[in-house]
């Protein structure tokens, strides 16, 4: 698994065109548009797609359809065609579910905010794990799952492996308040709050005792003698 996860990160030309459309559909920025292009070159239903999506920059449009050999429509006009097609029935959620892990393994790397937001709740943990591998995810989104109660411990821990994400004060307190964060990272993580935040632990009653001993404990060394 671990090998495909590797290559389905690095090489759009091994994503299946379920998963390149529902990446156009949520792009994370301009540049995906040009990364496939540039690896679907023998694809043509893969560059029709980008060609055909008024999200797609202008000089990505060029280059496909030159590619094609194909005249290019002005992206105005692709916007109103899209706007009166009939919407589908299908929603991202119920596309995604329709993935093999390993398509999946490949969006959750990929995708934009949407997709991940849907991923890191994937059934499968190296979907789940997979998603904070992905280049685009914020701080704002990992403190969400540091104070998720329905992740897996061990995503909780390699959040915490992570040098960057472990300098938000608001993730670190996530990951404290948080009862399914293994009590022995929450405990060696109160060292880093603010008395106010050991205040509100020490009468805390939905984390661990262990937790709340130790805010207790650095409370109390903290007041002036």
């Amino acid at each position: 698994m671990e090998e495909v996860k590797i290559l389905l990160g690095l090489d759009y030309s091994l994503a299946s065109q379920e998963v390149i459309e529902l990446l156009i559909e949520d792009a994370s920025g301009p540049e995906i548009f040009d990364e496939i292009a540039k690896a679907n070159k023998n694809r043509p239903e893969i560059l029709k797609l980008i060609l055909e999506c008024s999200d797609t920059p202008e000089d990505v449009r060029q280059f496909v359809s030159g590619f094609l050999n194909l005249p290019v429509k002005p992206s105005l006009e692709i916007a109103k065609v899209e706007k009166t097609k009939e919407v589908h029935p299908e929603t991202m959620l119920l596309k995604i579910q329709k993935l093999t892990v390993a398509e999946r393994i490949h969006l959750a790397m990929r995708g934009g905010r949407e997709i991940r937001s849907i991923l890191v709740k994937d059934s499968n943990k190296e979907v789940m794990y997979s998603v904070l591998e992905n280049q685009k995810i914020t701080e704002s989104e990992i403190e969400n799952i540091a104070r998720s109660r329905s992740v897996p411990e061990e995503v909780l821990r390699r959040i915490t492996k992570n040098r960057e994400w472990m300098k938000s004060y608001a993730i670190v307190y996530a990951l404290v308040t948080n009862p399914k964060t293994p009590p022995g990272i929450a405990v060696a993580l109160v060292s880093t709050l603010k008395t106010k935040a050991l205040t509100i632990l020490e009468s805390n009653k939905n984390i661990a005792e262990a937790v709340r001993s130790a805010a207790k404990k650095l409370l109390s060394a903290r007041k002036p003698h």
